[in-house]
């Protein structure tokens, strides 16, 4: 049985847990839900042994604890990003390998290697682990959580990037995992609760304000109505008409892709795709993970270094006839977990929101006071007016994600790319975020593209799909 009693924990950020009154007996497996930035990870975390405790006591945490967060992923990523920053040698670094970050010393090797063969990621053993995407970044932090025999599993939006057939997978999984082992999970999706959750801890503002058996039908409907509050009346800030993008051909296709094909020595990830983007067009994108969605997208954006090898037009150029980078994205908003990890800047709320208007991570121009007052509403819509002076970095995973929404809608740009907006968002802000893109759909200024794993989050006015299929040929 592990108890916390009247516990304080501050963690180095400032955020403090107070007055923590909690005990998990055995058997049973919680999930702890409520905003962004309530404080359900730190909740987790001290499970884990995280954080400063400033009054009260804890008693039977685990010694072991398997851990999957956001969080611990980011650590991971920027660890080895750090690996570039170092100006001690002139060698490049080519990152960690998968195999040496899955197979530790805690690791149970031949459990871990079950787990890779049934999450297919054998042929990524050799690839570098700041190489992968989303979904196969979340599926080693999975692998290593839950091959070292721990004494409690401990999951922080374990779905969140992963396609539909490894969800299912996981899900059924971990139906066999807790006959032996109590298992914690931080969810903001009520449509995610696995069956086996037995009862659930609501957090809010740092404390832990209610906790409700699943069992207990009324009190559990309205812990489920409290998190789905829709908002109404939504009214999207408008434009700063003198930060406007040079006007496009209203008669030409903002993007057309002809025959592209992305190769690797070792695989062939798109071939033969054709795929043209008119104005007013908006699109969703799918695929299960390392089908090519990141790729595809990078070619559009000009970050992909085969986009000069492939017959690529966008806005009015064709690529690889002198123009800039700078001249393609200042028609993009974009917003993805990539970028999330980049945006390391300490910059306030506002000057994020206002970067929007100069596509750059951080703030070097001085704003005018039209860009500031629009920056202004954007967070007064989020939520977050009374934040506005804030650092960035300081912000919960899921804010942060609705503050680079906001940064890529503000120019009200041609096109907006959403590389899965809604990961890391409870439900009430995931109801805003579709809510937003439905309303920018509807006011016929921008083209969507929207990459989303989740086949309930549809936005009211895209009509048209691309599925992307995982390659076969690994020649």
């Amino acid at each position: 049985m592990i108890q916390l009693r009247e516990l304080s924990v501050e963690f180095d950020e400032g955020f403090q847990l107070k007055h923590i009154n909690w005990q998990l007996e055995p058997q049973q497996h919680w999930l702890i839900t409520g905003a962004n930035g309530a404080g359900k990870s730190a909740l987790a975390a001290v499970l884990a042994g995280y954080g400063e405790i400033l009054a009260g006591s804890t008693s039977g945490l685990p010694a072991k604890c398997g851990w999957v967060s956001f969080e611990a992923q980011a650590e991971l990523i920027q660890a080895e990003l750090k690996k570039d920053d170092a100006d001690i040698t002139d060698v490049i670094s080519l990152g960690t390998p998968v195999r040496e970050i899955i197979f530790t010393d805690e690791i149970d090797p031949v459990m871990a290697r079950e787990l890779i063969n049934k999450f297919e990621l054998d042929y990524l053993l050799e690839r570098a682990f700041r190489k992968l995407s989303t979904g196969e970044s979340r599926k080693v932090m999975l692998i290593r959580a839950l091959s070292c025999h721990a004494q409690l599993l401990i999951l922080d939006e374990p779905f969140d990037g992963l396609d539909s057939a490894t969800h299912t997978l996981l899900q059924n999984h971990l139906a066999q995992v807790v006959l032996h082992t109590p298992v914690i999970m931080v969810l903001n999706r009520f449509d995610e609760i696995p069956d086996f959750v037995s009862h659930i801890a609501y957090m809010e503002n740092g404390e832990l304000r209610h906790q409700v058996q699943r069992e207990d039908t009324k009190a559990y409907a309205e812990l489920y109505q409290l998190l789905h509050l829709k908002t109404t009346e939504l009214q999207v800030p408008e434009a700063d008409a003198d930060s406007k993008t040079p006007a496009l051909d209203p008669a030409a296709p903002l993007v057309k892709l002809h025959n592209i094909c992305v190769k690797y020595p070792d695989m062939v990830l798109i071939k033969d795709l054709d795929w043209t983007i008119k104005p007013n067009q908006h699109w969703q994108l799918s695929g299960p993970n390392g089908s090519g969605k990141t790729a595809l997208l990078s070619l559009i954006t000009g970050d992909h270094p085969q986009c000069y090898t492939n017959d690529i037009f966008v806005f009015g150029f064709q690529r690889g006839n002198g123009e800039s980078i700078w001249q393609i994205k200042q028609y993009i908003g974009y917003v993805s977990t990539a970028l999330q990890w980049e945006y390391r800047v300490g910059t306030s709320l506002r000057n994020v929101v206002i970067s929007g208007f100069y596509d750059s991570i951080g703030l070097y121009s001085k704003s005018t006071d039209r860009q500031k007052q629009i920056a202004d509403q954007w967070l007064a819509l989020l939520g977050m007016q009374n934040r506005a002076d804030q650092p960035f970095n300081k912000l919960s995973y899921g804010d942060q994600r609705l503050v680079l929404i906001a940064r890529a809608m503000v120019k009200h740009p041609p096109l907006l790319i959403l590389d899965e907006p809604c990961l890391g968002l409870d439900d009430l802000n995931r109801q805003l975020v579709l809510a937003l893109i439905e309303k920018i759909c509807a006011a016929q200024e921008t083209s969507v593209i929207y990459v989303n794993h989740h086949a309930q989050d549809r936005i009211a006015g895209i009509s048209r799909y691309l599925t992307l299929k995982k390659s076969c040929d690994n020649s």
